[in-house]
Formats: C-alpha cells, sequence, structure tokens
C-alpha cells in the first residue's frame, strides 16, 4: 500500500437504511485521518496531506501499534465532554508555542472506524466484519487516546444513538455493509446526518484561489448556491486546496466574474441558509 492512500467514502441519505447485514457506527464530528504505523508514525489528512506536525500528542501513543499497521479514523478533541470540531481545527492550522499550548489544553483523541494493513499485508479486500475483528484486536491493548469507535449490527441501537449521542457532539450515524469490502474512492458507507447541515461540492469560487471570498456550491438537489462572504479562516483553508484547479472563468450575472473549479471540495452548509440568496458556508469537509 502506497502513501498516501485514497479513503473509503459515504454517500448521504435521509435515514438509516434497513434490511440485513448492515453495521452502524456513531459519526464523530472531527477530521478524518488515516494513522500509518510503519517505521515512525505518519499521519494523512483526507485529502492526502501530512498532516503528522499537528498532532504530537497521538503521534507518541501510536508507536506503540504493531508495525505495519494502517487505520482510518477521526481526529477529535473532547471540551467539557462534547466534541469540540472548532479545537480541531484551531490544532490543525497552529504552530510553535500556540500548538504546544493546545496540545496542553486541550489533548486529542483518534477515533478509528477501520484497518487497512494488518502486519504490514493489505487487509482493505476482507469483509467490514473481519476487519472490525482486527481492529479491535490491534487497538484493545492501548486504550485513550487512540481507540475503536462502537458498532452495532442493531438498527434499532443505531436510532438510539441518532438522538442519544447528539448532546455529546455526535453528528449522526454511518452504515456499512457487513461483507462490503474497503473500496478506496466509492461512496459504498451511507450516512444519516442530523438536519441542520447539509453537504455540497464547490464548483466554482470569486477572488483569489488562495483566499477565496465567495464559493459556488452545488447541493444535493441539484441547485447550485452562492455562499456569504467566507470567515478568513475558512478562506485560508481553501486557499490551500484550490490552487491549481482552475477549469475556466465565467461571469456571474449578480455578482461578477467566476472561477469554476474541479477541486472536487466538499463543504458543510446550514441546511436553513440555502433557502435564501447567500448560504452560510461552515466548513469544509476534510
Amino acid at each position: 500500500m502506497e502513501y498516501p492512500v485514497r479513503v473509503a467514502l459515504a454517500r448521504a441519505a435521509a435515514a438509516l437504511p434497513a434490511g440485513d447485514g448492515w453495521w452502524f457506527e456513531p459519526k464523530y464530528d472531527g477530521d478524518r485521518c488515516v494513522l500509518w504505523r510503519l517505521d515512525t508514525v505518519r499521519l494523512q489528512s483526507r485529502t492526502g496531506r501530512d498532516i503528522t506536525a499537528a498532532w504530537p500528542d497521538l503521534t507518541t501513543p501510536a508507536m506503540d501499534l504493531p508495525r505495519g499497521t494502517v487505520l482510518d479514523g477521526e481526529l477529535v478533541v473532547y471540551r467539557d465532554g462534547v466534541l469540540d470540531f472548532g479545537a480541531v481545527r484551531a490544532r490543525a492550522s497552529s504552530r510553535g508555542r500556540r500548538l504546544q499550548d493546545l496540545v496542553a489544553r486541550h489533548p486529542a483523541h483518534y477515533a478509528a472506524f477501520d484497518i487497512l494493513m494488518h502486519q504490514g499485508q493489505d487487509v482493505r479486500g476482507l469483509p467490514y466484519e473481519a476487519r472490525r475483528a482486527l481492529l479491535l484486536v490491534v487497538l484493545e491493548p492501548l486504550g485513550p487516546p487512540l481507540q475503536a469507535t462502537p458498532a452495532t449490527d442493531d438498527r434499532d441501537v443505531a436510532d438510539t444513538w441518532m438522538t442519544s449521542l447528539r448532546p455529546q457532539g455526535i453528528e449522526g450515524i454511518v452504515a456499512k455493509r457487513g461483507t462490503g469490502q474497503y473500496r478506496t474512492g466509492r461512496r459504498e458507507w451511507v450516512k444519516v446526518r442530523h438536519a441542520d447541515t447539509v453537504d455540497g461540492v464547490v464548483t466554482g469560487y470569486q477572488g483569489r484561489p488562495s483566499r477565496p471570498s465567495h464559493l459556488f456550491v452545488l447541493l444535493a438537489d441539484g441547485r447550485t448556491v452562492r455562499s456569504q462572504h467566507l470567515p478568513a479562516a475558512l478562506a485560508a483553508e481553501l486557499g490551500h486546496h484550490l490552487p491549481g484547479h482552475d477549469t475556466g472563468t465565467t461571469h456571474d450575472p449578480d455578482t461578477g466574474p467566476l472561477h469554476l473549479t474541479d477541486a472536487a471540495l466538499v463543504v458543510e452548509v446550514l441546511a436553513g441558509s440555502t433557502r435564501h440568496a447567500t448560504a452560510t458556508v461552515t466548513r469544509l469537509r476534510t
């Protein structure tokens, strides 16, 4: 398996799938991360960037993983028992003394939900249930801050999680076929999220690629909406991904020049705001 690896993806749905053979996991409010334990520990973002430096409190305990292990999961930070995505974002953009301070005040956890390599062997072709068993074997001796996400094959339990875990910052539920392989780049998993937000694909932007002012976002219902003026931190984060992906320039009749992009970035949009002239983009899905 070569670094970086493409991750498996999930498609959005309005309700949990019914029928036999499904497993359900809580969906954490954090950042996707592939954890590589080879000769050293290396952390990879969903888009393939090396993010190891931002998470020193995880790289040290991850050295206790067996050599030849690659995990997929979520980087999370708890504040007062609640997942805090803002703290995750702050960590990702900090360096030096500020990073040291954040590590000390808000230590991170890694919620692993899959295993891609075990004892140096690629196990992505195994069924989910077999990979899940390997994941538990690998993580059981360690404990926090590295832990396996809970999972159940009982849909009623998943329905309970959907509501009972929301106050802790859990976004929803991800469903996976028990017989399913780990298919990189494929949306074979199913995610059901609380209806406060929706996901959309960035099709264009205004401003500079390194610091866009507005986004044009394609929603699941086929509509394209323009975002509000982007906050500085979000614009800077998008600026790491937009350059080099322009496919042309057009003109929006109401707002002026519009740069088209094939960067395939997914952003989170407040659901209620899509009814208005400008939609509120809350964050980049990484």
